[in-house]
């Protein structure tokens, strides 16, 4: 029963779940149909409505009220503790601290209902490590995620006295509170961050005296500046193979890249590689590719763009656009710059046709105007465009760093909070869990 549990204080004891709540969830319970659910009405939480921060009531599904009344058992109380039990959010826990308005869980969800052990304590167990360790070793499943009921009944439960819950429960509130605003705050400073890479291209163009791209249709005054039709500056705009695939691929040949490769304008062929005969490449040359040639994805996500470096040279592509230009007049460094700019990629996106499967066509493509300066002015364009760049990914990677300590921190204490590591009644989050193991 101690399971993850060792080196309780003396005066505490251990339970099981179903000794100090009962767990409420829908089994062998028929999902419900499209038909079924309302424009309004009784909320019906699913698990992307349980966070680890907070329960989203905001972007709920709605059932009606006979729907509502089948199961009295699991219409939500403040103080229930809501866990999530299957799929990859599995063990994702939080605590039902108000109701905007009745509600509900469905099939994934149980409902954890306090009746021995004070609520937010319960809910702090639960999100332990101990019992996320736990869940993950009686889980069932490898593709489909499960937790069974049986298996959520006996989770071990440390249980100091009563009134020694509410201040742990109490001080967790308080401290994990600015932990999360601390959180909060980063997350802020990630956007603002990622904000600032995306107008790299649009400040670096305007710093030399360029078009301002935060309009629809820029136009520029400047001599120095063309807004030149595309087609006025490739020696090529061509479609990938976009014939069947079907026997096709081998385990090894020439390499085969398509839309899934391309993400966050870089090459990623490790996500899932594909080859083509060597004798089948050599049959099509159109779409064999060149060093710097941009490739544009087509279908799916629209208007990602890579740049073809020289590993990648010689390699066919399957439904891109191959975009090749004329150095004499456009960097294609420049160019991948700016179709990676938000202005680039929603231009790119305003050229997309067909409601069912949009797609980019070359036809529309090769008729957009970029804004294009002399050789010169586009390399310092790119000069400064990356260097914003390289600074940004800097402060990124130490936003993200700082995420996952507060992160861990938060989870540490409230580990130490829940075995009785320390007394929360003369303790501050800041230093308690200095040298406590998570």
């Amino acid at each position: 029963m101690t399971l993850g549990f060792e080196g309780l204080p003396g005066h505490w004891r251990t339970s099981r779940l179903d000794w100090v709540a009962t767990v409420n969830a829908r089994i062998g319970w028929k999902a419900l149909t499209a038909a079924e659910y309302q424009p309004s009405g009784y909320a019906f939480l699913a698990t992307p409505n349980i966070k680890s921060r907070e329960i989203d009531f905001t972007n709920v599904n709605y059932i009606s009220e006979f729907r509502y009344g089948e199961s009295p058992e699991l219409q939500l109380s403040e103080g229930d503790v809501l866990l999530t039990k299957d799929g990859f959010t599995i063990g994702t826990v939080n605590i039902v601290r108000y109701l905007p308005r009745p509600a509900t869980v469905n099939g994934s969800i149980a409902v954890l209902r306090p009746f021995g052990i004070h609520p937010g304590f319960l809910y702090y167990v639960i999100a332990s490590s101990a019992i996320q360790e736990h869940i993950w070793s009686v889980k069932d499943g490898m593709d489909v995620l499960h937790l069974f009921q049986r298996d959520i009944k006996k989770f071990p439960i440390p249980l100091p006295p009563f009134e020694e819950q509410r201040r742990i429960a109490d001080f967790l509130d308080a401290e994990t509170a600015r932990i999360d605003g601390l959180n909060r705050a980063t997350e802020r400073q990630q956007k603002l961050v990622t904000e600032r890479q995306v107008v790299a291209f649009h400040d670096s163009v305007q710093a030399e005296g360029g078009p301002d791209l935060n309009v629809i249709e820029p136009e520029t005054a400047n001599p120095d500046w063309r807004m030149l039709p595309l087609n006025h500056a490739l020696n090529q705009l061509t479609n990938g193979y976009v014939g069947p695939t079907r026997d096709l691929f081998v385990d090894d040949g020439v390499r085969y890249l398509q839309s899934l490769h391309i993400k966050n304008g870089r090459i990623d062929f490790a996500r899932k590689p594909y080859f083509v005969k060597q004798e089948w490449a050599d049959e099509r040359p159109r779409i064999r590719l060149g060093f710097e040639d941009l490739l544009i994805v087509q279908t799916g996500a629209i208007g990602e763009v890579g740049l073809v470096d020289d590993e990648y040279v010689g390699a066919s592509c399957h439904a891109l656009l191959i975009a090749r230009t004329d150095r004499n007049i456009l960097s294609p460094r420049y160019l991948w710059h700016a179709f990676r700019s938000h202005w680039g990629r929603s231009a790119l996106l305003r050229e997309q046709t067909g409601a069912l499967h949009p797609h980019l066509e070359a036809g529309n493509v090769r008729f957009m105007k970029v804004p294009v300066p002399a050789l010169d002015t586009q390399r310092r364009v790119v000069a400064r465009t990356e260097e914003i760049a390289k600074d940004t990914v800097a402060v990124e990677h130490a936003l993200s760093r700082r995420l996952r300590l507060q992160s861990e921190r938060r989870q540490a204490l409230i580990t130490a909070a829940v075995t009785g590591q320390f007394d929360v009644s003369t303790a501050s989050g800041r230093n308690v869990t200095d040298g406590v193991s998570a």
